[in-house]
């Protein structure tokens, strides 16, 4: 669903409370009225409790307050703006809240952590906080979440001469090498490609760094790939876009694909390239093309670990490279390789609040990073603990020279369990994945 969908004017008010609780019992009002089968009092009691267990500050002073109850609605947003800001035990000593957005999820909503998800990426954009903060009225507010939310308006691709004549060919490389699809890199325009701007009887796959959501009534693209890319290299995304691609059953092994791309933000295509999969991935394949994913693994979980550990090779921790190890499915087999180096971070919480495709555990899972020992994962998200110790051995594969103990542990658990483990290299920052003890390259080396 896209988030703009769920913006109501009505919703939206400027703060008068100092505090937290105050302002969002300002939020419940604006809510209550519109809906009978709220109960105020309950809904702001378990928005509390939810703050006393994990803070839902985002950082560039906004929060993200939310909560899960029976109603008729799947999700009601309210969005209110202080300009003198709010205090909150979540954030630093100087700063203040001077946004909040507070998500009501009904019980039902399948998709609860993934639009809770959409929207912290949303709020995470400094300039959009910005301007949201600086909004001369409601109105005007309302238009830029609206906006915001809705993504900037994209470029035509079309416009541009060169651009019909690059995506024609595509199509005529795509017909004669018996390609199944073809993958647009849409971050080569400033907010991506407009809706109907590209249009192909064959399928089309849009690879972008932001999180669009196509219309329920019409889609654009047979599929959207969220991939970030954090290297000006040429169709850096490209691995693990077609990576995600082949999770999600997009498109198979034996396919070719031919991908149009262009440098980010230049608004013009000017690359083409066709990929052979099965060639691409052999290495990785090792005979098995029909489970590169573990049978218990969502692609949607593959998919958020592989974007965290490439934010934490990116960024590091307060300046320092890190190096880490995720471990993914399998659990149960997983389990006799492993014993806790410390005591688990994660021992108490509810499975939705360590979830790793809850926005909130990002920072979590960062701040751990540094401890010795891996992070394992269950197939559906859910951290089961951190700074585990791996215990299996693996002969039968031999890595690369200058690979240490934390790659090996990767290589020999992917050998004895039915896992897929990723690893963060804290001296190359370089992100690797491993299955069946094989290693697939996810970014490259920095020098």
């Amino acid at each position: 669903m896209r988030l703009d969908k769920i913006i109501a004017r009505s919703r939206i008010i400027d703060l008068r409370s100092h505090d937290l609780e105050g302002a969002l019992q300002e939020l419940l009002a604006v809510c209550v009225g519109s809906f009978s089968d709220l109960k105020p009092d309950a809904l702001l009691k378990g928005l509390l409790a939810r703050e006393s267990t994990m803070t839902t500050y985002l950082g560039l002073g906004v929060a993200l307050p939310h909560v899960r109850v029976k109603m008729s609605r799947r999700y009601i947003l309210a969005i209110g703006r202080s300009r003198v800001g709010i205090r909150h035990d979540g954030a630093l000593a100087d700063e203040r809240v001077h946004l909040i957005v507070m998500l009501i999820a009904g019980e039902k909503a399948r998709d609860y952590l993934q639009v809770l998800a959409s929207i912290a990426r949303q709020v995470k954009e400094k300039e959009l906080v910005d301007r949201l903060v600086a909004s001369s009225d409601l109105d005007a507010l309302h238009e830029q979440l609206v906006g915001g939310f809705g993504g900037i308006r994209p470029v035509q691709a079309q416009q541009n001469r060169m651009n019909r004549l690059m995506f024609r060919e595509a199509e005529r490389v795509a017909k004669g090498a018996d390609c199944g699809a073809i993958m647009v890199f849409g971050d080569t325009f400033v907010g991506g490609i407009e809706r109907g701007a590209i249009e192909s009887k064959l399928k089309t796959i849009l690879v972008t760094r932001n999180p669009i959501e196509p219309g329920e009534d019409e889609r654009a693209f047979a599929e959207t790939i969220q991939v970030r890319s954090f290297s000006n290299q040429r169709m850096a995304q490209l691995r693990s876009a077609i990576l995600v691609a082949l999770t999600r059953g997009v498109i198979s092994f034996n396919d070719r694909i031919c991908c149009l791309d262009g440098m980010t933000g230049s608004n013009q295509f000017d690359t083409l390239v066709v990929v052979d999969i099965e060639r691409e991935f052999q290495t990785l394949l090792a005979g098995h093309t029909s489970d590169l994913l573990p049978e218990d693994v969502k692609p949607e979980v593959l998919e958020r670990v592989i974007a965290v550990a490439t934010e934490l090779a990116v960024e590091g921790r307060e300046g320092r490279p890190v190096g880490c190890l995720f471990v993914v499915g399998d659990n149960e087999k997983v389990a006799s390789f492993i014993k806790p180096l410390v005591l688990n971070p994660f021992f108490g919480y509810k499975e939705e609040e360590r979830n790793i495709l809850n926005p909130f555990m990002d920072e979590t899972v960062k701040e751990f990073s540094s401890i010795d020992g891996a992070f394992i994962i269950r197939g559906d998200g859910v951290v089961e603990s951190a700074g585990s110790l791996i215990q299996a051995t693996d002969t039968d594969y031999s890595l690369p020279s200058g690979l240490g103990s934390r790659h090996a542990a990767a290589a020999a658990i992917s050998v004895a369990s039915n896992c897929i483990s990723i690893v963060v290299s804290s001296s190359t920052s370089q992100v690797t994945l491993f299955r069946r003890g094989v290693m697939l390259p996810l970014t490259e080396k920095r020098r």
